[in-house]
C-alpha cells in the first residue's frame, strides 16, 4: 500500500514513520527542502524519544522515503495525509492557508481516485472547504475524477508519539463514502488485529473529536490549578484532594495534577480555535473562556510565590536557577511554555536566570537568544542561586543531592512548580520550600 504524508512536522513524521513500520509504503513530502535533506541524511529536526532509530530503520528498509515534491508522486499513492500545521491567527482561529495549499496542489495533479486525510487538527467544517479547493482546480483542468475527503485527527502525546500510535486508545476516522471506509480500514487493519479501537464517523465529528478531547484535558489541569490555589488559602492539600477524587472512577487519576500551568502546540491553540469556531457560530464557550484565564494566570504563580518569599524585598539583582525549559517532559518544545513567561518576568524585574533542561536548551536559544545563562547540568545552574525554579518535571529532577545543592546556592529557596519534590527532606537539608496547592 502506498501512501504520502504531507508536512514533515512532529504529527507527520511520526505519523509517517509508525505507517512505515506496519509494513506501508511512505512518502513525506515538505516544502523545506533542508529539512528533507537532513531526514534523508538520518537527521531527525525534531526530538521524540525513539523517533530517530525508527526512522533509519525503515529508509534502510526502503518503506520510507522523503521528497519535496508532491506533485511527482501523487498519482502513485492511494492515500494522500496532510499533516500541515495550522498556527493560530491572533483571533485564536486555526490559519488553514497551509492546508488549502495542498488541496490545491492535489487538484492540479490528480489523475485518479485518491483519498485525501487531514491529519491536522483542524475545525469542523475544514474537510468541505479542502474537497471546495480540489474541486475547484480539477474544474480549471476540465478534468472529471472522483476522489474522497477524510478526517483522521492525531491524539499523539509528546514524548510518548510512538507508543501512542503504535498502541492506541482509539483511532477516529471520520469518512463520507464507503469506498473511503474500505480503504481506511484497510490501512488500519494491522491495528484492528489488534484489538485497538478504529471507529468511524462522520466528518464533522471527527473533526469535533480532537478539540473536544483536548479541550476537556485542558479544562481538567486549569480545574486542579483552581482548587490548588484555594487549598492554599484554606489550609488543604490538594495532592490529597486529588488523590480523594481520583479514586472516584466517573473522575479517574489523569491530569488532575496541579502545576505552574500547561503549554504545547495542542492545548492552547486548540482551546483558542474552538472557543472561536463556537463564537463564528453565536455560541459562548464560557467554561472555555475560563479554562484559558486560569491558565494564563498560573503560569506566573511561580513569580508571585518567589516575591512572596521575599517578603517584599526588590528580586532586582538575584540569581534565579531554572530546571526545565520545555512545556513538558521528553520534548524539546517550548511552545506556549511557561518557561518562557517566567524568563519575561525575571528579566523584567532585573534578575540574572540560570537555566538547564536536557534536551530544550538550543530551542531556548534559537527563540529568546542568550538572554538567559544555559548551563551543562542542574548542579552548575543552582551555582550562587537566590532561588531555584522547577518548571519541568524531567526524570532527572526528581532525586537530585540536596546536600550538594545547599552548599552551592546564596539563598536555600526552593519553589517547585510541579509538585516532585519530598517537602520533609528539603526541609531536612535546611532549605524553604515552596509547591503548588499545599
Amino acid at each position: 500500500m502506498n501512501i504520502a504524508i504531507v508536512g514533515t512536522g512532529y504529527v507527520g513524521l511520526v505519523s509517517g514513520t509508525c505507517f512505515a513500520d506496519t509494513g506501508v509504503n511512505v512518502t513525506c513530502v515538505d516544502v523545506d527542502a533542508a529539512k528533507i535533506e537532513r531526514l534523508k541524511n538520518g537527521e531527525i529536526p525534531i526530538y521524540e524519544p525513539g523517533l530517530d532509530q525508527l526512522v533509519i530503520k525503515n529508509v534502510k528498509a526502503g518503506r520510507l522515503k522523503f521528497t519535496t515534491d508532491l506533485a511527482s508522486i501523487l498519482n502513485e499513492q492511494e492515500i494522500v495525509f496532510s499533516a500541515v500545521g495550522t498556527p493560530p491567527d491572533e483571533d485564536g482561529s486555526a490559519d488553514l492557508k497551509y492546508v488549502l495549499q495542498v488541496a490545491r496542489t492535489i487538484g492540479q495533479n490528480l489523475n485518479r481516485y485518491l483519498v485525501v486525510v487531514t491529519k491536522s487538527t483542524v475545525p469542523v467544517g475544514t474537510a468541505r472547504k479542502v474537497r471546495t479547493a480540489i474541486q475547484e482546480e480539477l474544474d480549471k483542468r476540465g478534468v472529471n475524477l472522483s476522489f474522497d475527503v477524510a478526517s483522521n485527527p492525531e491524539f499523539l502525546k509528546e514524548g510518548n508519539a510512538i507508543k501512542d500510535f503504535m498502541s492506541p486508545d482509539r483511532v477516529v476516522v471520520g469518512v463520507e463514502s464507503e469506498r473511503a471506509k474500505k480503504l481506511l480500514s484497510k490501512l488500519y487493519k494491522p491495528f484492528m488485529l489488534n484489538n485497538y479501537r478504529v471507529i468511524f464517523m462522520d466528518i464533522p465529528s471527527a473533526e469535533m473529536t480532537k478539540y473536544a478531547a483536548n479541550s476537556m484535558l485542558a479544562t481538567r489541569i486549569s480545574f486542579m490549578n483552581d482548587i490548588a490555589n484555594l487549598c492554599e488559602r484554606v489550609g488543604a492539600d490538594v495532592n490529597m484532594v486529588r488523590a480523594g477524587i481520583g479514586s472516584d472512577t466517573r473522575i479517574g487519576r489523569k491530569f488532575l495534577y496541579a502545576g505552574c500551568g500547561y503549554g504545547g502546540s495542542c492545548f492552547p491553540k486548540d482551546v483558542k480555535a474552538l472557543i472561536k469556531t463556537a463564537d463564528d457560530n453565536g455560541y459562548s464557550m464560557e467554561v472555555l473562556k475560563a479554562v484559558e484565564r486560569v491558565n494564563e494566570k498560573q503560569k506566573s504563580v511561580l513569580f508571585e510565590k518567589l516575591q512572596r518569599a521575599f517578603d517584599g524585598e526588590t528580586l532586582k539583582g538575584k540569581t534565579i536557577a531554572m530546571w526545565g525549559l520545555s512545556f513538558k517532559p521528553e520534548t524539546d518544545d517550548m511552545r506556549e511554555s511557561t518557561a518562557l513567561v517566567m524568563i519575561r518576568l525575571l528579566l523584567e524585574a532585573g534578575c540574572t536566570v540560570r537555566a538547564y533542561d536536557p534536551v530544550a536548551m538550543d530551542e531556548c536559544r534559537r527563540r529568546i537568544g542568550d538572554a538567559v545563562t544555559y548551563c551543562r547540568d542542574m548542579y552548575d545552574a543552582v551555582l550562587d542561586a537566590d532561588a531555584l525554579l522547577l518548571l519541568t518535571e524531567w526524570k532527572e529532577f526528581r532525586l537530585p543531592t540536596w546536600g550538594v545543592i545547599r552548599k552551592a546556592m546564596k539563598h536555600p529557596l526552593v519553589i517547585d512548580g510541579r509538585n516532585i519534590f519530598d517537602a520533609e527532606e528539603l526541609e531536612e537539608n535546611e532549605f524553604e520550600y515552596h509547591c503548588i496547592g499545599k
